[in-house]
């Protein structure tokens, strides 16, 4: 069973943050996974910058950032997988998605998508492994009908 947290810490109405809800269950069935703990949180610019600052160390804000626990022992053996938490910025979404020529809920799911497969162990360092992410981020997004615009 999972246990997945939804927390709109902004102060505003968000209606396409429910979307990610549908985007993230697929991409748990994609990634045939079972037996997780997650949280995605939005919040705004303010929040994201200070959470960038204090645990990357970069002075501004962000578009996601997470904390993968599975990178800890305390969350090595146990029966569930508690993965972590997202933190999405709203602003920096509202932002990307007028730069790039899309809608707000193409870029909440891009960024919630990404951030889950982060919390995985994928990542973009690398070339290659930039390609293996981006094609997954792609093919849950096609699969829950979430195009560019």
């Amino acid at each position: 069973m999972n246990k997945i947290g939804y927390f709109n810490e902004t102060e505003e109405d968000v209606l396409e943050f429910k979307e990610v809800k549908k985007v993230i269950k697929k991409a748990i069935e994609m990634e045939e996974l079972d037996n997780l703990e997650f949280n995605i949180i939005l919040v705004d610019n303010d929040y994201i910058h200070e959470l960038n600052k204090n645990y990357r160390g970069i002075d501004r804000p962000t578009d996601v950032i997470t904390f993968a626990l599975e990178d800890y022992e305390d969350f090595k053996d146990i029966d569930t997988r508690v993965l972590g938490d997202v933190y999405i910025s709203i602003d920096k979404a509202r932002s990307q998605a007028i730069e790039y020529g899309h809608s707000l809920k193409r870029e909440l799911c891009f960024l919630a998508v990404h951030g889950f497969l982060h919390l995985l162990g994928y990542d973009h360092m690398k070339k290659e492994d930039e390609e293996v992410m981006f094609h997954r981020q792609e093919l849950i997004l096609d699969a829950c009908e979430i195009k560019k615009d």
